[in-house]
């Protein structure tokens, strides 16, 4: 297969892809999917599997779980019977069997003591990257202080930070996740960093000093100055193929310099409250 088809290919998986995170909620048929990327209905599950790994349903059933462990862990005040029915789940117990299935225990389990290391190897099926055209744009960012929470080790335990983080916004009523900006400093590139070594902070704007805290949260300045900002669009997993054409493409090309700060992430908005599909996270270079 020539680079023009081979591209031609994997842009209508991309548009598969986009169209299952984008309606989750909603019934996806092979018939549908099918349409959408404009493969025969007769094969399309055949060339999803060869493309992505696994088939066509059991990619939906994992990012229906994926959904519904977030909503699980971070939104305690929802019913598991309210998240079984918005994963598309008849009843309780055809979820419970799911996610027992998938995961090795109950759901009520998993939000009482969530194995997020454990939860990441069940979503190692192969994504291609997508070839993105990045809007760039050159903006000047105003100084923030910050409230972090240190996330030190492997990427996967990330999500055992933010609960941290968030344990530490409901203790003290500061840096209220409604009225305040969130950031992600990310210090390390988890693609090319020993997992013992990656590095990334989770912070939220705050107006004061924090105080002394057991959940370890500290103050930081995001420097303020000259940023490229690109908008991604869609789930973070993903971030990275709008962060590789800004650093590939753009840069050299761009005749800028990069200040000594890490590129950091402004999150929109964010899980569980915005389906995977319609997160909009701003990353920003920082440059001279």
């Amino acid at each position: 297969m020539d680079d023009t088809r081979e591209q031609a290919y994997a842009a209508r998986f991309d548009k598969v892809l986009d169209y299952i995170e984008a309606h989750l909620d909603e019934g996806l048929s092979l018939e549908r999917l099918s349409q959408v990327a404009h493969f025969s209905r007769f094969h399309f599950h055949r060339q999803f599997a060869d493309y992505i790994g696994i088939s066509v349903a059991r990619y939906i059933l994992l990012l229906r779980l994926r959904r519904a462990s977030q909503q699980l862990v971070f939104r305690p005040d929802r019913k598991v019977i309210d998240i079984a029915l918005e994963a598309g789940f008849e009843n309780p117990e055809s979820f419970s069997r799911a996610f027992r299935n998938t995961f090795g225990c109950s759901p009520s389990d998993f939000r009482r003591q969530p194995d997020w290391e454990d939860w990441h190897t069940r979503y190692r099926f192969r994504l291609p990257e997508r070839k993105l055209n990045v809007q760039v744009e050159i903006v000047d960012f105003e100084a923030t202080q910050v409230a972090v929470m240190e996330h030190r080790g492997p990427m996967e335990g990330v999500n055992g930070s933010v609960m941290r983080f968030i344990e530490w916004r409901k203790a003290t009523g500061l840096s209220p996740k409604d009225s305040a900006r969130t950031f992600g400093i990310a210090y390390d590139n988890p693609d090319t960093t020993e997992p013992a070594l990656f590095r990334f902070d989770i912070c939220g704007e705050v107006a004061a000093e924090v105080p002394a805290n057991p959940q370890g949260v500290v103050t930081k300045m995001l420097a303020g100055g000259r940023c490229a900002r690109v908008r991604h669009l869609g789930s973070h997993q993903r971030i990275g193929e709008s962060i590789y054409p800004l650093y590939r493409d753009w840069l050299p090309q761009s005749g800028e310099e990069l200040r000594d700060f890490p590129l950091f992430f402004h999150y929109l908005n964010l899980l569980p409250d915005t389906p995977e599909g319609e997160l909009v996270t701003d990353v920003y270079l920082p440059l001279r």
